[in-house]
């Protein structure tokens, strides 16, 4: 999909770091489930937190491909920012609120599942550009 021209409201690493913290968050939700954490084990707010600014991230990167004058960029960029700032912490919240057996694990294989990630990936569940995704 070809990429809309750079607006001066948009910084112009944004799609980068939104890329990336999708990427960072989607490793360590598929540490938990390789390492088959558990609902009740799962620190549900938390979680729910991580989730939430994932959503806004997804969001973001569907809106960097519409149209210009098609949304508010201001306001997607002012949230999105907000979101970027949040994540990092909201990750090591539910790292460090995980059951004491189980952390360890998560820390160990997070990495390395990091690092096998295709950077297309961050645009899962991203209309118009994951097949799956109407």
């Amino acid at each position: 999909m070809p990429r809309r021209r750079p607006s001066p409201l948009i910084p112009e690493d944004l799609r980068f770091r939104i890329e990336k913290a999708r990427l960072d968050t989607l490793a360590l939700l598929r540490a938990l489930d390789h390492i088959r954490v558990l609902p009740p084990d799962l620190p549900q707010p938390h979680t729910h937190q991580l989730f939430e600014l994932d959503a806004d991230c997804a969001e973001a990167l569907w809106a960097l491909d519409q149209p210009s004058g098609s949304l508010d960029f201001e306001a997607m960029v002012r949230d999105t920012l907000a979101s970027l700032e949040e994540l990092p912490a909201a990750r090591e919240q539910v790292r460090r609120r995980l059951p004491h057996a189980v952390r360890p694990r998560v820390l160990k294989i997070e990495p390395i599942i990091r690092a096998s990630l295709d950077p297309r990936e961050a645009y899962n569940q991203i209309p118009g550009r994951d097949p799956n995704t109407r």
